[in-house]
């Protein structure tokens, strides 16, 4: 694509830009190779609704394609925007910043993982349950693990093991498994209690065994 070499290089993002490093430091790129500003990081890293997580001096924050901070602030950790949000830390607590870098909401967790549609997983001290984009909960219940929606369901674990929740939060069926993947075509793979591989449906029945 172009001349240049670089000491690492990751992969181009929308609007066409790839996070690169040199001897003088990370920055990104466009497709003919050339910076696109003249800024240097620590660590740069690819471009999600056009923003971009960045690394400077040990700070984190997010950068626009001009290569401008997004706003003023300065965090522990940041992560990529995913539909209008992003995960950030301050000191040990998670929460989400807004597309303009503005908390969504006061509420601060143990951890908070990436948006998915509305909804995003947290952990809290009474387990893992959904937020929306104002930090209200989705449902009153908390597990172990939880996941994020996908296909109207989300795999979560309690004490007994994994199985899927409902958008209401409640179990899909009363079947546990020792590990277990999000639906496909209303099939789910998972690992029975006796370490059978099989295909389970949205009522948590095998219909199928894996052999070998």
């Amino acid at each position: 694509m172009y001349s240049h070499e670089f000491t690492q290089v990751l992969k181009f993002h929308a609007p066409g830009y790839a996070p690169v490093q040199d001897s003088t430091g990370w920055y990104h790129i466009n497709s003919s190779g050339n910076a696109i500003y003249a800024k240097r990081y620590d660590r740069a890293f690819g471009y999600y609704q056009e923003r971009a997580a960045v690394v400077d001096n040990g700070r984190w924050y997010h950068i626009t394609t001009d290569g401008k901070p997004l706003y003023f602030r300065q965090f522990d950790w940041v992560g990529n925007y995913q539909y209008g949000a992003c995960t950030v830390r301050e000191g040990d607590r998670y929460f989400h910043i807004d597309l303009g870098g503005e908390d969504l909401y006061n509420e601060r967790y143990l951890y908070a993982g990436d948006f998915k549609d509305e909804f995003a997983v947290v952990r809290t001290p009474q387990g893992c349950s959904h937020i929306n984009h104002l930090g209200e909960f989705l449902h009153s219940k908390f597990y172990e693990e939880l996941d994020v929606f996908h296909k109207g369901f989300a795999r979560a674990k309690d004490e007994h093991g994994w199985f899927h929740v409902t958008t209401a939060g409640e179990e899909a069926y009363s079947r546990r498994f020792i590990s277990i993947e999000p639906f496909y075509n209303g099939f789910a793979y998972a690992i029975d209690g006796d370490g059978v591989r099989c295909i389970v449906d949205e009522d948590g029945t095998t219909v199928h065994i894996i052999g070998g």
